[in-house]
């Protein structure tokens, strides 16, 4: 009957008691050689001891931080430090490149200015400036008087000559309106808007000059004014006038006038920052740079430290934005008294029009950069999103090698170097971007286009590990590769 114990003869190792050529109630299966020598018994003091110093090693864990938690915390905030500063830097690059470009580009600077031509409040502004110095060489009582003896030599009689004389006023206002059309008839022809990039071209060269007050030239500083001569349209709307028949003007001398552009009781201290900011345009950019790969290098997790980076650059890009615009409010409520509001608006729009182009142009490529950095980061959303596009490249893949391509060792070469061939997409994207003279915010989307682009095709033309050769035996078999090949 049976005992519910096991049967010795069952026991396939011929022993069932655990403490047969096994010490200690050593359990089967340690691996110990059956003639190794038995270690001694613990006894009940060294059992005690082994417990109180396991108790106080738990204890002093709980009690210290893991060594590299403090490392971990170093790393981290130099790696905050350099992106905080960095992003500093790259709002101090782009007005250094940009004060730069305007100071040392005469294309660049015409760009720039050449728009005021057309701007209506611009032409106004130029409009009432000439007539005012053209009026200021009319003497209109001489004109009147020549009038009055013009009409005595015909035969009038003497009341007449007198009327003729009380009309100084009426007069006035007609030569001033006359004045006036020839002025803006001028000032909004085309040959306006050639005199004025001509104008501006022709004295670039003195505009280093202006901005460090150090003066000559076309364009000037003084009385906190950054103005340009606008004496050849003076001369313009003179032979205007001679050619209407308008005698008088041709007594008009040669004026040197100066038509405001930028007007600040500040200009004397802003112009030693720009001057500074000119100097560094070159090395600025590339100083940010190196101290945001430092930010990157320094992080513990460098694809989060490289979107910090990159979120941390856009973030100054908005607020150089915001400082732009609170600034134009603050120029325009510190006009000198008689500027015009509309004009000088104008103008500081139009000489910050690049400024703002090339804010626009760092932002998106630091928030591409950023969401770059997440969707290779292994989130869910970021592992969906790339699951979803590589199973809709690999769908088009399979239909098209249905219909016949074939893309043989093309496709296992791409695979074998895919990360190369990503890495060098990444690469001349890169050179493009950094040699173009001035990137736009739709220069940088083309280029994300683009590589975009490229990624699709690789992953395209990725058709998996090439199959092995033959198996040693003949069988003519391919074995399955191993995982990670």
């Amino acid at each position: 009957m049976p005992s519910g114990k096991p049967d010795p003869a069952s026991d396939p190792t011929g022993d069932n008691s655990p403490q047969q050529g096994r010490p200690d109630g050593e359990p089967p299966g340690t691996g110990r050689p059956p003639h190794a020598v038995p270690e001694p018994p613990l006894t009940a003091g060294d059992r005690t001891e082994l417990d109180e110093l396991r108790q106080r090693l738990a204890a002093l864990e709980a009690s210290k931080p893991p060594p590299r938690a403090r490392h971990h915390l170093l790393r981290t905030s130099g790696s905050v430090v350099l992106i905080v500063i960095s992003s500093l830097l790259a709002l101090l690059a782009v007005v250094a490149v940009w004060t730069d470009s305007i100071v040392g580009d005469t294309d660049r600077y015409v760009a720039t200015v050449a728009p005021l031509a057309s701007d209506p409040d611009v032409q106004a502004a130029v409009t009432s400036r000439v007539t005012s110095e053209v009026l200021s060489h009319i003497d209109v009582k001489a004109v009147v008087d020549q009038l009055s003896q013009a009409a005595t030599e015909q035969g009038a009689p003497p009341r007449l000559g007198k009327l003729i004389g009380d009309l100084t006023g009426p007069i006035t206002s007609g030569l001033t309106q006359l004045v006036s059309s020839t002025v803006n008839k001028v000032v909004t022809s085309d040959q306006f808007a050639t005199l004025w990039v001509d104008a501006n071209r022709a004295v670039h060269s003195s505009l280093d000059k202006a901005l460090t007050g150090k003066g000559g030239g076309a364009v000037s500083l003084e009385n906190n004014q950054v103005a340009i001569d606008i004496g050849p349209f003076v001369a313009k709307v003179k032979d205007e006038l001679v050619s209407s028949g308008f005698g008088p003007a041709a007594k008009i001398p040669e004026v040197h006038t100066n038509f405001v552009v930028f007007a600040s009781k500040d200009v004397g201290k802003v112009k030693t920052y720009f001057r500074i900011l000119q100097i560094m345009g070159t090395w600025l950019p590339i100083i940010a740079v190196l101290v945001a790969a430092a930010g990157v290098f320094t992080a513990v997790n460098r694809r989060r430290g490289l979107i910090g980076a990159a979120a941390g650059v856009a973030v100054a890009m908005l607020l150089l934005g915001v400082v732009l615009t609170v600034f134009r409010s603050f120029y325009l409520d510190h006009l000198p008294p008689g500027a015009s509001q509309a004009a000088a608006g104008s103008i500081y729009d139009a000489l910050i029009r690049f400024l703002r182009a090339s804010i626009r142009a760092v932002g998106v490529t630091a928030l591409v950069t950023a969401v770059g950095a997440f969707l290779i980061g292994p989130s869910r959303v970021a592992v969906a999103i790339r699951t979803a596009c590589a199973s809709a490249i690999g769908g088009l893949r399979e239909v098209s090698t249905a219909h016949g391509l074939r893309l043989g060792p093309v496709g296992h070469f791409v695979n074998r170097y895919k990360r190369w061939i990503g890495a060098a997409i990444l690469a001349v994207a890169a050179v493009v971007l950094a040699t173009w003279s001035y990137p736009t915010a739709a220069v940088v989307i083309w280029i994300v286009v683009v590589v975009l682009v490229g990624f699709a095709i690789r992953e395209f033309l990725d058709t998996g590990p090439a199959p092995s050769h033959a198996s040693p035996t003949g069988t003519g078999r391919t074995s399955t590769p191993p995982p990670g090949e």
